[in-house]
C-alpha cells in the first residue's frame, strides 16, 4: 500500500492544529511517569517479569515479622539467579490467563534499564507511540482520506483512556498496537491476496494472542467481517446473473469462499497451541483468578460503566460514580460517537462499513451476552473493550472530516458548526489528560485507588508501624508493595501470618492496620482495642487500648 501525500494539505491551519494536538498527546504519555501510584496490577507485572510467584512471596513475608517498607521492593527487581523460565513458570502456575509475551518484553526491559517506576512505565509509553502512525495508515486504507486519517490519529493521541494505559506498566498499549496492525494486514491481504500478506497477518495475530487472551475478540470480529463481506459482495452479483444456471451460481459462490483467510486462521490456532495447552492444564486456576469478573452486578451498574468506558475515549472528568452530572456531561460525547457510526453506515462503501461495524459491535456483544445471561461484569471492564476503540476513533474522524473537508467549504454554517464540535472534543480530551496527569491516582487503579491517601496518613505519624496480613482475597501482597513506593523510610511493616501474634505490636509506636482479614479483625476485637476507621474503610488507626 502506498500513501500519496499532498504537501499543500499539511500546511492548512487545521492540519497544523491537529499536528500540535498530536504532539501534546505524546507529551502527556511521558509526563510524571514516576509520580502516579504504582498500582496492584503493575506490581504484579514487575513481580512476574522478575520471576517471582505470589505463593512463595506470601510464605516468605507473612511470618509475624517487622520489616522496613522499602524491603518489599526487592521483589520488583530481577534476581541474579533468575531466568526467563522463572517468568514463564510464574505465569503458568499462577496467571495462565495472562499470555507471556509482554512479561518477557518487560523482563528484557528491566535487564537493560532497571526496575524503577520510570523505566517500567516507559516501555508501554513508547509502545503506545506505534499506534499513532498505524491508525493513520488504517484510516487511509478505509477512507482514502488524509484528513480522516489525521483526525483519527489526533483522537487516539489525545484520548484520556489511551494516555492512562500508556502510562501503566501493563500490556494494554501493546494490545492497541496489535489490534490496529492486524486490521491493516487483514485489509491488505484481502486487497492483494498473497501468501506473504496472509503470513504476516497470521504472525501478528498470533503475537496478539500471546499478548492478551481477549485479542481473540478482534480475530472473531475479523472473521465475521470477512464472511459477511464475502457474502454481500458476491451474493447480488452472482444470484442476479441471468446467464448462469442455479447450479453454476452455487458453484461460483463456493469458489469465491475466502479460503485463504480460513487457512490463516488455522495457522494462528496451530501457533497458539502451546499456550492453549497451558490454559487447559490450569483451567481451574484460570476460573479461580477470574472469579471477580463473574460477580453479579445490577443492570444499571453495567450501563453506567458502559457510558463511562466509551466516553473515556474523549472525556474523563469524573464527579462521582453515582453523580448524575458525570453522565450528563458525557452524553454529548456518546451522541457524537453514535452519530459517527451512523454516518459511516449511511455513507461508506460496503467493505468499510462492515469492517467498522464488526470491529465495534462484535467484541462488545461477545462480552455483554454472558453478563446479561449468566451475570457478571466482563463488559464493564473498560480495558477489555480495547478491540472496539480504534474503529470508534475512525468513525468520529470520518464524521468530522466529512463536514470539515473542502467539499463542504461552501456550507459555511455547517462547517463552522463542526469546527465547534472538533474544538469541544479536543478541549475535553486535553482537560481530562491534564487533570489526570497532575493527580497521583485515577479510576483505573482499582484496588490501589486510595493507596496515596493511605500513605499520606501513615507518613504523617511519628515512627509508624503498618500492620497487615494476607487478607481474605489475597490482594494485600500487591497493595503493600504498591504502598512501599509511597511510604517514608522510617515506616515499618508488621506482616502477620494466619496465626496472628498481636503480642509483637510495640507499645511505643503509632500504628495502623491495613485491610485486615476477618480472622485478624476477630483477633483485634478479642483484645478490645479501639480504632477509628478512615480512608474508605481501608485503613484503621489505633486510638485506645
Amino acid at each position: 500500500m502506498t500513501l500519496k501525500f499532498n504537501h499543500k494539505f499539511f500546511f492548512q491551519p487545521l492540519i497544523i492544529l491537529l499536528i500540535i494536538a498530536i504532539t501534546l498527546g505524546i507529551g502527556f504519555r511521558f509526563f510524571h511517569l514516576d509520580k502516579k501510584v504504582y498500582w496492584h496490577d503493575e506490581v504484579y507485572t514487575s513481580l512476574r517479569a522478575a520471576g517471582f510467584n505470589r505463593t512463595d512471596l506470601d510464605r516468605e513475608l507473612f511470618q509475624n515479622q517487622i520489616i522496613p517498607a522499602q524491603q518489599l521492593q526487592k521483589y520488583q527487581q530481577i534476581q541474579p539467579q533468575s531466568t526467563f523460565i522463572g517468568t514463564l513458570k510464574s505465569l503458568t502456575i499462577e496467571n495462565p490467563h495472562h499470555p507471556p509475551l509482554y512479561y518477557l518484553m518487560a523482563r528484557l526491559w528491566m535487564q537493560k534499564f532497571g526496575g524503577s517506576l520510570t523505566a517500567s512505565r516507559s516501555l508501554p509509553a513508547l509502545i503506545s507511540l506505534l499506534s499513532l502512525p498505524l491508525i493513520y495508515i488504517l484510516g487511509w486504507q478505509l477512507f482514502n482520506s488524509h484528513l480522516t486519517a489525521l483526525l483519527a490519529t489526533t483522537f487516539l493521541a489525545l484520548s484520556p483512556f489511551e494516555t492512562l494505559f500508556a502510562q501503566t506498566a501493563r500490556q494494554y498499549s501493546l494490545v492497541t498496537v496489535l489490534v490496529i496492525s492486524s486490521s491493516i494486514l487483514l485489509l491488505q491481504a484481502l486487497d492483494y491476496r498473497s501468501w506473504k500478506n496472509w503470513g504476516l497477518y497470521s504472525i501478528i495475530s498470533t503475537i496478539g494472542l500471546y499478548t492478551h487472551l481477549f485479542f481473540c475478540l478482534t480475530l472473531i470480529s475479523h472473521g465475521i467481517f470477512v464472511i459477511t463481506n464475502w457474502f454481500f459482495s458476491n451474493y447480488v452479483a452472482i444470484i442476479s446473473s441471468q446467464k448462469k444456471s442455479n447450479l453454476s451460481k452455487i458453484q461460483l459462490f463456493i469458489q469465491r469462499l475466502p479460503l485463504d483467510f480460513f487457512m490463516a486462521s488455522v495457522a494462528i490456532i496451530i501457533l497458539y497451541i502451546p499456550w492453549i495447552v497451558v490454559v487447559i492444564n490450569n483451567l481451574q486456576r484460570v476460573y479461580n483468578t477470574t472469579s471477580w469478573a463473574r460477580v453479579l452486578v445490577s443492570f444499571d451498574f453495567l450501563v453506567k460503566k458502559w457510558i463511562l468506558g466509551f466516553s473515556s475515549l474523549f472525556i474523563d472528568l469524573d464527579f462521582g460514580f453515582n453523580n448524575i452530572g458525570t453522565y450528563f456531561l458525557r452524553l454529548l460525547f456518546l451522541i457524537i460517537i453514535i452519530w459517527g457510526i451512523y454516518v459511516v453506515y449511511r455513507s461508506c462503501n460496503l467493505s468499510t462499513k462492515l469492517f467498522i461495524l464488526n470491529s465495534i459491535f462484535v467484541p462488545f456483544i461477545i462480552l455483554v451476552i454472558p453478563d446479561l445471561v449468566c451475570g457478571g461484569q466482563r463488559s464493564a471492564v473498560t480495558r477489555y473493550l480495547i478491540p472496539c476503540f480504534p474503529a470508534i476513533y475512525l468513525s468520529v474522524a470520518y464524521l468530522l472530516a466529512k463536514y470539515l473537508g473542502r467539499e463542504h467549504s461552501n456550507l459555511f454554517g455547517k462547517q463552522k458548526y463542526w469546527q465547534v464540535v472538533l474544538t469541544i472534543l479536543l478541549t475535553a480530551s486535553i482537560a481530562s489528560c491534564t487533570v489526570s496527569a497532575i493527580s497521583d491516582t485515577w479510576w483505573h487503579k482499582s484496588l490501589s485507588y486510595f493507596n496515596a491517601e493511605v500513605a499520606k496518613k501513615v507518613n504523617a505519624s511519628n515512627s509508624p508501624i503498618l500492620l497487615s496480613d494476607i487478607g481474605d482475597d489475597y490482594t494485600n501482597t500487591g497493595d503493600l508493595i504498591s504502598l512501599s513506593y509511597l511510604l517514608d523510610n522510617d515506616v515499618r511493616l508488621l506482616l502477620l501470618s494466619q496465626s496472628s501474634n498481636l503480642e509483637m505490636v510495640p507499645n511505643e509506636s503509632q500504628w495502623f492496620i491495613f485491610r485486615p482479614s476477618m480472622k485478624l479483625q476477630e483477633a483485634i476485637e478479642a483484645k478490645q482495642w479501639e480504632f477509628e476507621s478512615t480512608i474508605n474503610g481501608e485503613l484503621w488507626q489505633e486510638r485506645k487500648r
